[in-house]
């Protein structure tokens, strides 16, 4: 059983994790892989809706997907995508990143190998790793202009959707620890992380919900400013 007060930390974490940006025109959508299929969803709801011309889905595959997405993440999300109703020749594939940094590297090298102008990107993730990949790429390729999208769901109404509660709990964890130490250590911009979120984090680490953490002593992170 998952207790009130791990219910309402979670609920802190998660919305902080949302960027809170409108949707608009941008040159090109990034879809960032993972276990979760409703990033393509999202993408081709904002294609769909005439804002990007082309996407990049992309991502290899991890210990969460190597078996649902054999393929390969990027692959999957291409299928579906097509299964909606997207042209093929709408979607370009990076199927080699394994992480957060990898995919906005490796998307900016096949855009920039496929000659495509880009001065904006909408930047879809799951729902609680909107800042965390947003941090990410503003620190890799500053110099064009992010929007965050995800789906728009609740954090209960996204735990019914995985079928699992403390998968959800644990990754949001993971995002927020990676937000404290990464800045440091040069993979992604610096966050003001609010004092409540830092004690809420603290009590999930406590709690056990440590299995997405990076590196060792990673429940003590400390946070850069935030009040």
């Amino acid at each position: 059983m998952i207790s009130a007060q791990t219910w309402a930390d979670a609920q802190r974490l998660w919305d902080f994790q949302q960027m809170g940006h409108e949707p608009r025109p941008c040159s090109v959508a990034i879809g960032l892989g993972s276990h979760d299929l409703g990033v393509a969803d999202a993408t081709v709801d904002l294609y769909r809706r005439g804002m990007v011309p082309l996407i990049v889905f992309t991502g290899a595959t991890s210990r969460t997907t190597r078996e649902r997405m054999p393929r390969g993440e990027a692959e999957h999300y291409r299928e579906r995508a097509i299964e909606l109703g997207v042209p093929e020749h709408a979607i370009l594939v990076e199927p080699n990143a394994r992480n957060t940094g990898e995919n906005i590297r490796f998307s900016r090298a096949l855009l920039e190998e496929r000659h495509v102008p880009v001065s904006s990107v909408l930047l879809v993730s799951k729902p609680y790793e909107e800042r965390r990949a947003y941090a990410t790429a503003c620190k890799l390729w500053p110099d064009v202009e992010w929007v965050s999208a995800s789906v728009p769901m609740k954090l209960r109404g996204y735990v019914d959707s995985i079928g699992d509660a403390r998968l959800v709990i644990d990754m949001l964890v993971g995002s927020l620890q990676r937000l404290l130490v990464y800045p440091a250590q040069g993979f992604m911009i610096a966050q003001d992380v609010p004092a409540d979120v830092i004690r809420a984090y603290e009590r999930l680490v406590s709690n056990g919900f440590t299995s997405r953490l990076a590196g060792e002593g990673a429940g003590s992170a400390s946070p850069r400013g935030g009040a």
